[in-house]
């Protein structure tokens, strides 16, 4: 009863409010009714808000206790979906609220409409005698003083893009031809190291001396021993193979070298090993026209590989002139060139497939690279059972790495000829020349010299368009069915070609492999992996210092 009192004075006292507001506009009655006014009016004011704030207060706590977390979550949605992909509500409103405050935000128009002008540069011709600033600030001053238009713009980034591509592009092939080229000819101190020694030779008669010493010469026909046979023209790198070994040996006793060369090298090659002996190791070094078996007459292959014009011109000729670079990766443009290289007819790089004929007293031997370095002892090697098989090597096509470990046939041949889709499988996989124990006893029960030399007749019949990659093609074919897998850690590839090869790799293979360009003696061997070469160098031997070759 007392509130329905109540309520009946604060409605009549809003009807007096509202009289005599009602009055002060029809007549002016002093300022005792104005103070009347304000005290009535006052009064109604303060009793609504305590009347609304008393009804209302709960409401509007339990309506913000739900929204809360609601603004909340969009926030954080807008944060994580970022500024310029916005799903939520937040989005909504930013885009909207502009709008209902009469500032429009037109950027989005303006990369719509700017994407569209791209995508209409990228299909037409760039305008003929369009001149291109050097650089980005030069643009932007243009555009300042000139004020293009959109279109232009875009042109003159096209332009600017595309001819910054070709430079970076033809700096790329140019660099690969430098390398190649850098690769391929013989170092100043390398050059000067052999014909110093050729000159020790004619005038020392110790640099002539016989090499084994007559009393140890029945070493080199005894299967009993350890035979490794090393195939070169470079007597710094045959230096650093055969030391490699002796300090690498359990057993260097009974290690025997067989250093084949070639007849201009073979003086120099004869009087290093003569000056520098590397007892308890036994060598022997031969020239090719020392071998009785290597004529013509048993090689015929060999004299049409060096006389035909074809094989010349593409090993010896303009390597640019004739080459599709547009439509060449670098990576390709570099296979090609290595392919290129003039070693590849070489007798020296040929004369392992005559190996059963070259020595017939010996039943097995290790073959090695000249660009091969030996950290471990290797005669466990004779003890692998090849079962049978002729060669043991490694395989090349059971890693990531595109350069070296990925290695299939397809890799090697061009199986567009029908010859060589005929007979073999793109797929196969292929394994490694450098470090091979060779059965010879196996290997003279084959046909794989015959195997080798009808492949290769027939790529100079085909003008080489079945491969273009050296010996290993043709000795793929020739020892399919003989190869038995050695463990990976026997041969660790790579070290000229990849600049990022791990150091604890390398230290854990029993035989580095610098095939690949960049040779340790070279100026393009790569600096981390060249200390593992170099360390097999001696720097304090009188003709190594007086030809300059210094350590790196």
């Amino acid at each position: 009863m007392v509130v329905g009192v109540g309520l009946d004075v604060e409605r009549s006292k809003v009807r007096d409010c509202e009289e005599a507001a009602a009055g002060f506009h029809t007549e002016k009655r002093g300022n005792v009714f104005l103070d009347r006014v304000e005290k009535i009016c006052f009064y109604v004011i303060k009793v609504a808000a305590r009347h609304i704030s008393y009804r209302t207060l709960f409401h509007t706590i339990l309506i913000l206790a739900f929204l809360l977390p609601f603004v909340f979550i969009l926030t954080a949605l807008v944060t994580l979906e970022g500024a310029n992909k916005c799903s939520s509500l937040d989005c909504l409103g930013r885009r909207l609220g502009p709008r209902f405050l009469g500032r429009v935000d037109d950027s989005g128009k303006l990369v719509k409409d700017f994407y569209k002008i791209l995508n209409q540069v990228i299909t037409e011709e760039i305008p003929e005698g369009l001149k291109l600033p050097d650089s980005f600030s030069q643009l932007v001053s243009e555009l300042k003083n000139n004020q293009y238009d959109a279109k232009n713009v875009a042109f003159s980034l096209r332009a600017m893009m595309e001819k910054l591509e070709r430079e970076i592009r033809e700096s790329k092939f140019s660099e690969l031809t430098n390398k190649h080229f850098a690769a391929s000819s013989i170092p100043k101190g390398l050059y000067c190291l052999s014909l110093r020694l050729i000159e020790e030779y004619s005038t020392n008669a110790y640099a002539r001396r016989q090499l084994p010493p007559p009393e140890l010469l029945h070493v080199l026909s005894n299967s009993s021993y350890r035979h490794f046979v090393l195939s070169t023209d470079n007597i710094l790198a045959a230096s650093v193979v055969v030391s490699s070994v002796v300090q690498s040996s359990v057993e260097p006793e009974k290690v025997v070298f067989h250093v084949i060369t070639d007849k201009k090298t073979y003086a120099g090659m004869h009087a290093w090993f003569a000056l520098n002996p590397v007892a308890p190791v036994i060598v022997e070094v031969k020239g090719v026209h020392q071998f009785d078996w290597l004529t013509r007459e048993n090689v015929p292959v060999l004299e049409a590989v060096e006389s035909h014009d074809v094989v010349r011109n593409y090993y010896h000729g303009n390597h640019i002139v004739g080459a599709n670079l547009s439509d060449t990766s670098p990576q390709t443009f570099a296979s090609k060139l290595q392919a290129r290289s003039p070693k590849y007819i070489s007798l020296l790089n040929h004369l392992r497939i005559y190996l059963p004929e070259l020595f017939p007293d010996l039943d097995k031997v290790v073959f090695l690279d000249d660009d091969v370095v030996i950290q471990r002892d290797l005669s466990p090697l004779w003890e692998i059972n090849l079962q049978g098989k002729v060669n043991g090597a490694i395989e090349t096509c059971k890693g990531e790495d595109e350069w070296v470990m990925s290695k299939h046939f397809k890799t090697y041949f061009n199986f567009s000829h029908p010859l060589i889709a005929k007979y073999l499988d793109p797929d196969e996989c292929a394994w490694a020349y450098g470090m091979n124990i060779l059965d010879l006893r196996a290997w003279r029960k084959t046909n794989i010299r015959e195997t080798y030399h009808f492949w290769l007749r027939e790529n100079l019949k085909s003008n080489l368009t079945m491969w273009k990659l050296g010996t290993l093609p043709p000795a793929l074919i020739a020892f399919r069915g003989y190869v038995h897998p050695i463990d990976p850690s026997w041969h660790m590839l790579g070290l000229g070609y990849q600049s990022k090869t791990k150091i604890k790799n390398v230290k854990r293979a029993a035989v580095i492999h610098y095939n690949g360009q960049a040779k340790p003696w070279l100026e393009i061997g790569f600096e981390h992996l060249r200390p593992f070469w170099t360390k097999y160098v001696n720097y304090t031997n009188e003709f190594v210092r007086s030809c300059n070759i210094l350590q790196w």
